[in-house]
C-alpha cells in the first residue's frame, strides 16, 4: 500500500510517499481502506519536532472517511461497512489504516468520506471545548475566535444546536459568509481594529460568557477584556506565548482554561462521538470540507492548513 512516511523531524518536505506493506487486524482490530484523510494543524507541530520524540519512520494523521477492509476477533463490525475513523494505530495519510474498534464509528449515508474524515479532531476538539472544558450552557454568548476552520465551523454547529447565541469571527468575506451560514447571529473581521468594540456593542457592554480561542499568542489578552463576570476562555490553539494583564481576570472572576483532545479518556471519546452520530445522521451537523488535495501533496496539505484566512477542513485523498 501507499502512505505518507516521515523519517526526521523538519519543513513540509519530509512528507514522502513511499510503498509499504498491507495490514493485518489482530484482536479487537480493525482495518479500514482510507477514502480520505484529515489534515489537522496538531500534524504539522507533530512533524516538525515541537511536541517532541517520535519513532521514526511513522505515519501522521487521526481521522478519515473509508470502508472497513478486514476486522480481528471480537469485532462487532463487517467489511464494506461506511465509516469514520478518529484515531488511528498507524497513521491515517494512507491507502490503509489499522484501528482499534473505538477508534472508529458509523458514517452516515448522508455524509460523504471527505466529510467523515473531518469529524475526529475538529468535532471532538469543538466538542470537548465547548462543554467539557467551558462548561457552555443554554443561552449564553459564545466568541469562537477564528470560526471559518475545521474547528471553527463545528463549534459554530454544535453551540448553536445547543442554544447558545454565537459570535463568529473570520478574515475573508467567504469566511465570513461560511460562519453565517453555519449558523452565527453574528460574524466579526478579527482583522478590523475596532472589532472588539463591535462586540461590546453587539453585546450592549456585558462581554461574552465564553471565548473558544484557535490563536491564544495573538488575542489572548485581549479576549479578557471582552468577557463578561465569570466568563471563560478555552485555549484550543496557541503557536506561542503571549502577554497578559491579570487584573482582566481578577476584575470579572474569569477562567482561562486549557484544552486538549488527547486528554480526553476512551469513555469519554466514545460517549461523545456516539452523541454527536445521532446529530450527523439527523443533518443537524454537517462538517464542511474546504479542499480536497492528492495523498502525494501531503507537504501542500501541511502549507495550506496553517495559513490564515482557513476555509473548512482540508482532507488528503489517496
Amino acid at each position: 500500500m501507499k502512505a505518507i512516511r516521515v523519517h526526521a523531524f523538519g519543513s513540509p518536505e519530509v512528507l514522502k510517499l513511499e510503498e509499504i506493506s498491507d495490514l493485518a487486524p489482530g484482536p479487537g482490530q480493525i482495518v479500514v481502506r482510507i477514502r480520505a484523510a484529515g489534515v489537522n494543524p496538531v500534524e504539522t507541530y507533530i512533524r516538525s519536532g515541537i511536541y517532541g520524540a517520535r519513532q521514526f519512520p511513522y505515519t501522521p494523521g487521526s481521522d478519515a472517511g473509508g470502508i472497513i477492509e478486514s476486522v480481528g476477533l471480537g469485532v462487532a463490525a463487517n467489511p464494506g461497512d461506511r465509516v469514520s475513523v478518529t484515531g488511528s494505530l498507524t497513521g491515517s495519510y494512507a491507502q490503509l489504516a489499522l484501528c482499534t474498534a473505538m477508534q472508529v464509528f458509523p458514517l452516515p449515508e448522508n455524509l460523504s468520506f471527505a466529510q467523515g474524515a473531518a469529524i475526529g479532531v475538529p468535532y471532538g476538539t469543538a466538542c470537548r471545548a465547548l462543554f467539557t472544558r467551558g462548561g457552555a450552557t443554554a443561552g449564553e454568548t459564545v466568541l469562537v475566535h477564528g470560526a471559518s476552520g475545521g474547528v471553527g465551523t463545528a463549534s459554530v454547529q454544535l453551540a448553536r444546536h445547543a442554544g447558545l447565541r454565537v459570535i463568529g469571527t473570520a478574515s475573508t468575506d467567504r469566511g465570513r459568509q461560511l460562519v453565517r451560514d453555519q449558523g452565527a447571529e453574528h460574524v466579526l473581521d478579527h482583522s478590523d481594529k475596532n472589532y472588539l468594540q463591535q462586540l461590546m456593542d453587539l453585546t450592549n457592554g456585558r462581554g461574552v460568557d465564553l471565548i473558544l480561542e484557535m490563536l491564544a499568542n495573538v488575542n489572548l489578552g485581549k479576549d479578557l477584556t471582552v468577557l463578561a463576570k465569570r466568563g471563560r476562555v478555552v485555549v484550543i490553539g496557541s503557536r506561542g506565548p503571549v502577554e497578559i494583564n491579570s487584573r482582566d481576570t481578577m476584575s470579572r472572576d474569569a477562567d482561562i482554561r486549557g484544552m486538549s483532545l488527547a486528554h480526553a479518556d476512551e469513555r469519554e471519546r466514545v460517549m461523545m462521538y456516539m452523541r454527536m452520530g445521532t446529530q450527523f445522521a439527523a443533518g443537524t451537523l454537517k462538517p464542511i470540507v474546504g479542499q480536497e488535495i492528492p495523498l502525494a501533496e501531503a507537504p501542500r496539505a501541511h502549507e495550506a492548513v496553517m495559513k490564515s484566512g482557513s476555509h473548512g477542513k482540508i482532507v488528503l485523498v489517496p
